[in-house]
């Protein structure tokens, strides 16, 4: 059976790095929070309570700063031309991020994925407030959205790939045939039926 759609992670995986220590290295605090990416991303602490404590450490940060950031950051060597090859084998390509619509949003166009699934860091005033609310905020978001969609397109578990790197990625992963661990955290390695250890998005295709 071939395959009908793909989600990809976005933050290590379509963006090469986490778009929430991006942020918080403008309030120089970006140790801080990239400790606690990792240990959500490695499965030690709860996605949610982390993603909570994160967005509530960026409180003050400029609007206009998580624009420019958002919208220049670094994307995953052959994000691109990976999306590209998928949807020319048919497939529907879509994000799901636990990080910010910000970054998804802006980066639909340039690397061509369908739709973009993400969260929303609260504004007030231009600054952000540090509160989070989206469609990605659980450990079991990603799955839970998965299926959704899956329902909508009319397309079943032996049609879907899915890749990311950390523990909230686990979710979907349970709903997919083709699992695909990118650079990912041994977590999600165990899981994975490919598994991609160069920062090369092409890698993919050729296990396809």
């Amino acid at each position: 059976m071939s395959l009908k759609l793909a989600v990809f992670d976005f933050d290590s995986t379509l963006m090469d790095g986490e778009t929430i220590d991006f942020f918080a290295k403008e309030l120089g605090i970006g140790d801080k929070v990239a400790a606690i990416t990792k240990e959500a991303m490695s499965g030690r602490v709860d996605f949610f309570e982390s993603l909570q404590q994160r967005s509530a450490l960026l409180k003050g940060l400029e609007s206009s700063v998580v624009k420019r950031i958002s919208e220049n950051l670094p994307y995953m060597k052959g994000a691109k031309e990976t999306i590209a090859a998928l949807k020319e084998k048919g497939l529907r390509v879509v994000c799901f991020s636990g990080g910010f619509r910000t970054a998804t949003g802006y980066a639909k166009d340039i690397l061509g994925y369908d739709a973009d699934f993400s969260n929303v860091l609260h504004e007030k005033d231009g600054k952000l407030t540090g509160l989070v609310g989206g469609d990605m905020m659980f450990s079991h978001s990603k799955g839970d959205m998965l299926v959704r969609l899956q329902n909508i397109l009319n397309i079943d578990k032996e049609e879907t790939l899915v890749c990311g790197d950390g523990a909230n990625d686990l979710s979907m992963f349970a709903y997919a045939r083709t699992r695909v661990a990118f650079c990912a955290h041994e977590i999600l390695e165990k899981e994975a039926n490919i598994i991609i250890k160069e920062k090369n998005l092409t890698k993919i295709l050729e296990q396809l």
